[in-house]
C-alpha cells in the first residue's frame, strides 16, 4: 500500500530567512518545548559546502517520539526500538540559485512503513524577492501484507515452541510421576 500527497505552502519572507528558519526549526528550544516537542534529538551527520559551487549539502540524524503503533507490531518491525523514531535528513542547498531541497526518512520502524518526504524551498513565482514557495511530498509504504503476516506467523511460531517447551517439561514431570507410581505397584505384585 502506498499513500502519497504533496502539498504547498507560501512563506511571505524571502527564501534566505525562510531556509535559515528551516534550518533552525528542530534546534530551537520554543519550537521543541511546544509545537515540536516530539523531537528528542538532532545531530548533524555530515555537512560540507562546494567552494566551487557554493552547495551546501548537509545529513542530519533526528531522533522523535514514534507514532502510536501497537506495542505488538512495533515490535515486529524493529525488534523492540521502543518508543523512539530515527530519521535521516539530506539536505542540498545551492544559495547562489536560491534553492533548497530536503529529503528526509524514517530509519527505524522499516520493517512496518516507510516514509520519505521531499520538500523544496523556492522564491515565489510572482514575488521571488519578498515570498517564498514551499512544496512537499511525502509518500507512505506500509510493509506487504505478506511480510507482516510472515513476521506475525514466526512470533506465533516462537511463543508456540516455548509453550510447547513448557507444557513437554510438565508432561515429562507427569509421565514420570505415572512411571514411579506404576514401579510402585509392580513392586507390590
Amino acid at each position: 500500500m502506498v499513500v502519497s500527497y504533496t502539498q504547498e505552502h507560501v512563506y511571505h519572507h524571502p527564501w534566505h530567512r525562510v531556509t535559515a528558519a528551516a534550518w533552525r526549526k528542530f534546534t530551537d528550544p520554543a519550537a521543541r518545548a511546544a509545537a515540536l516537542c516530539h523531537i528528542i534529538d538532532v545531530h548533524t551527520l555530515s555537512r560540507d559546502v562546494d567552494p566551487r559551487s557554493g552547495h551546501l549539502r548537509a545529513v542530519r540524524a533526528i531522533a522523535g517520539r514514534a507514532p502510536p503503533i501497537p506495542f505488538l507490531l512495533r515490535r515486529l518491525a524493529s525488534a523492540g526500538a521502543g518508543d523512539v523514531v530515527l530519521c535521516v535528513e539530506s539536505t542540498d542547498v545551492d544559495a547562489p540559485a536560491r534553492d533548497m531541497r530536503v529529503v528526509s526518512r524514517n530509519a527505524s520502524l522499516r520493517g512496518l512503513v516507510d516514509v520519505e518526504e521531499r520538500c523544496s524551498y523556492a522564491p515565489h513565482p510572482v514575488r521571488p524577492d519578498e515570498w517564498t514557495l514551499f512544496r512537499q511530498e511525502t509518500t507512505i509504504r506500509c510493509a506487504p501484507l505478506a511480510a507482516v503476516a510472515a513476521k506475525v506467523a514466526e512470533l506465533v511460531e516462537r511463543r508456540c515452541a516455548e509453550r510447547f517447551a513448557q507444557n513437554a517439561a510438565k508432561g515429562r514431570e507427569v509421565v514420570e510421576r505415572i512411571c514411579d507410581d506404576l514401579a510402585e505397584q509392580d513392586s507390590l505384585q
